[in-house]
């Protein structure tokens, strides 16, 4: 019997045919709130391709970002060595994930991410970087034996419960408890820290080096004088460097800005991707794992069924390797500086930018009140309807018309967060500083982001 029907599965020609419901789709079968939000702020683009630091919309049109998917994206969009790495272990057709063997490319992956961290000895290979946090949590209560992890005010962890429970927003927490025994400190606060750790019941204190939310950094000599305390109380420091690791701030990781900080744990994942496969590592100290994993009764106790895959520990490898060979760290430092030093200049020159800050790619733009009294008229009524406004109002325009794409650091924030992909250049800087400068020139001149502004406020009191 004839058959005319279509023969097996042709991808582009599914996205050639249905591509255009993108956001309908969303809408009726995922989070339906996503493009709502997306539509209320004029985000709902859709992009075609993009390389690099780069996008393209369907008219040609070239978008710079300076998001790089929340981190993930370190090298950019579809790295040709880390693309061909991909393709090169699809090709091989290796007996991946038998569970009952081991295979090499976790081995290598491992050896390669303990050189930039001589003091751990250990991997364990995750999906997430939730799931590298979990890791750590569990890892640090059970090789201690003691219940509770401190955590820092404004902190983000991930989503998933464990990692929640060291979330330092409520907005996240909130409708999901009961969560772990947990207690948050300032960061920076050691008046604090020693006086939870006294209690003799904390298994380790979990710390971004940079906070996403706000982009603030540890005060100097915190993360030192915390480990002397963690060690004197026999817990562990624990390091999530889930977005500030793999250069992101001009070292390999965040807590090497300060000198003989060694923590126990250290948690990756997001830029070790390659924005390819989802992949999250946590490294530690052998004597932590030799606890875990006890005997052959234990050889499971913490494992991922995706966890180790050939195509992510392909993709890390290709990753460390670019690294290397086209010395982004150094770039991330050289460029982060360059961008950061340009854009502090501007403080003196606008009453509503209040202060440039980070290390690296790594920036926030912080907004606060004006002193002349029609700005800040303007200022408190966006300010009374909802925080952060101001900041999402500037947001807006860079991509409307600069097609510059960033976001907001945290709900009810005046922050911009800018953390690019760690291979963007002088010409990216110069663009992304004279858009800033013609948006923020708009602001202090009652152009038309205010009234853009008036829209966002309607928006805001209605959602109430």
């Amino acid at each position: 019997m004839k058959d005319d029907g279509p023969k097996g599965f042709d991808l582009a020609q599914l996205l050639a045919e249905r591509g255009a419901e993108r956001y309908e789709l969303h809408t009726k079968y995922l989070n339906h709130q996503l493009p709502r939000m997306l539509r209320t702020i004029g985000f709902d683009k859709v992009y075609e391709r993009a390389e690099g630091a780069h996008f393209w919309d369907a008219e040609g049109n070239d978008y710079l970002d300076m998001l790089a998917g929340f981190g993930v994206m370190g090298l950019g969009r579809h790295h040709p060595v880390v693309r061909k790495a991909v393709h090169d272990v699809l090709d091989a057709s290796l007996a991946d994930l038998t569970r009952f063997d081991c295979q090499p490319l976790p081995g290598l992956l491992a050896e390669k991410l303990l050189t930039h961290s001589p003091h751990l000895d250990r991997v364990f290979f995750g999906n997430s970087g939730t799931e590298a946090v979990e890791t750590a949590l569990k890892f640090a209560r059970y090789a201690t034996g003691k219940p509770r992890i401190l955590y820092c005010t404004h902190a983000f962890h991930g989503l998933t419960t464990g990692s929640l429970s060291v979330n330092g927003e409520d907005g996240f927490r909130d409708g999901f408890a009961p969560l772990l025994p947990d207690t948050a400190i300032e960061l920076g606060d050691l008046d604090a820290l020693r006086r939870e750790l006294k209690r003799g019941d904390v298994a380790g204190l979990v710390v971004e080096p940079i906070q996403g939310k706000g982009v603030h950094a540890s005060p100097p000599d915190f993360l030192r004088a915390a480990q002397d305390l963690l060690r004197k109380h026999k817990a562990l420091l624990i390091a999530d460097e889930v977005q500030t690791g793999l250069g992101r701030t001009g070292d390999f990781y965040a807590y090497q800005h300060e000198e003989g900080v060694e923590p126990d744990l250290v948690c990756v994942a997001k830029a070790l991707s390659g924005g390819y496969v989802p992949v999250g590592a946590t490294l530690g100290k052998d004597w932590i794992f030799k606890r875990v994993y006890s005997s052959m009764d234990r050889v499971l106790v913490h494992s991922a069924s995706f966890g180790s895959n050939a195509q992510a520990m392909a993709a890390g490898l290709a990753v460390l390797a670019v690294m290397e060979d086209e010395e982004t760290v150094a770039n991330a430092r050289r460029t982060g500086d360059l961008l950061r030093e340009r854009l502090a200049a501007l403080v003196d020159r606008y009453e509503l930018l209040h202060e440039v800050r980070g290390r690296g790619l790594m920036i926030g733009i912080e907004f606060g009140r004006p002193s002349s009294l029609k700005l800040r008229s303007r200022w408190t009524m966006l300010q009374a309807a909802r925080k952060g406004l101001f900041a999402q109002m500037v947001v807006v325009p860079l991509l409307q018309k600069h097609r510059i794409l960033t976001q907001v650091s945290g709900d009810h924030l005046e922050v911009i967060k800018l953390i690019p992909p760690l291979v963007i250049d002088e010409a990216d800087v110069d663009r992304f500083v004279a858009a800033f400068t013609a948006v923020m020139d708009d602001a202090h001149n009652g152009g038309l982001m205010w009234d853009f502004g008036r829209t966002l406020v309607k928006q805001a009191v209605a959602n109430r």
